[in-house]
């Protein structure tokens, strides 16, 4: 018989419209049976440290930490232009030599979050930053509890509703700092699967992407049942950005900027933290 998976993925729109078909079962013997947890990303991160997950969402932070345990899939993940996490602020007037300065209170959503890996790499001076689920920190923001915070998923289309001001664009200085896309999240499978059952997982995923192409209203209602934010424009305006040319195959492009955001984090000593 063959093993039940444990899937871990975020509630986003993004993962939802990709996994619905495998996770509801729309594609067939061929695909592994898998128990799902919808979960942040904060969490997911800290369940795959802990191991508890075969196959999981987790940002490329927390993955340079798990590499000797999680192997990373090639599909499935979240890569791109134009879509990395912003830092937003109630005030236009704060500065990059603020954040340097330590004067600043900085929310961002989770330890080891790509959002907070950019932040670290724009401003390395930057003093401790407080870690808050990613559904919070625009309000804790607006409520003026922070100075500052990094958002992420459906917030970068909904800061403006809060009040809030960009800051800096992180996604957009990575590209222009390396002209590389920004690898924001990682799929990754546990390296003690037996390595035809992580085969068969990335091909999974990839006949789940396909099916939520080619028949989009089938994950509908799914994706509207755990997203943060209901709008439908919202919703679909988060699918076109962040599933895009990268996610069924990261491609050279992909790998040559995966690569140069962990040889960034290796040399300012961000994995020893």
């Amino acid at each position: 018989m063959n093993p039940v998976l444990t899937l871990g993925i975020s509630p986003c729109p993004n993962d939802t419209f990709i996994f619905e078909a495998w996770i509801n079962g729309r594609l067939g013997p061929d695909a592994p049976a898998v128990a799902t947890r919808l979960e942040d990303i904060d969490t997911l991160n800290r369940m795959a440290l802990q191991g508890v997950l075969d196959v999981a969402k987790v940002s490329f932070y927390a993955y340079g930490k798990l590499h000797g345990r999680y192997q990373l899939l090639q599909a499935g993940g979240a890569l791109g232009r134009g879509c990395g996490p912003l830092l937003v602020s109630r005030s236009r007037n704060l500065s990059r030599h603020d954040l340097a300065a330590g004067r600043l209170r900085v929310a961002v959503p989770g330890d080891l979050t790509t959002g907070h890996l950019l932040l670290r790499l724009y401003a390395p001076d930057l003093q401790p930053a407080y870690s808050l689920p990613f559904d919070r920190i625009m309000p804790a923001v607006s409520r003026g509890e922070f100075d500052a915070g990094v958002i992420i998923h459906e917030g970068r289309f909904t800061y403006q509703a809060c009040g809030l001001h960009v800051l800096a664009d992180l996604g957009a200085w990575w590209e222009s700092e390396t002209g590389h896309p920004v690898p924001l999240g990682a799929i990754v499978a546990r390296r003690s699967l037996a390595p035809d059952l992580i085969e068969r997982v990335e091909h999974t995923i990839r006949a789940s992407l396909l099916h939520a192409r080619t028949r989009p209203d089938d994950a509908r209602g799914y994706i509207r049942s755990h997203a943060q934010e209901l709008d439908e424009q919202v919703i679909a305006r988060h699918i076109e950005l962040y599933v895009n040319s990268f996610t069924e195959d990261y491609g050279d492009e992909g790998r040559a900027a995966i690569e140069c955001l962990m040889e960034r984090a290796r040399t300012a000593g961000l994995f020893q933290q």
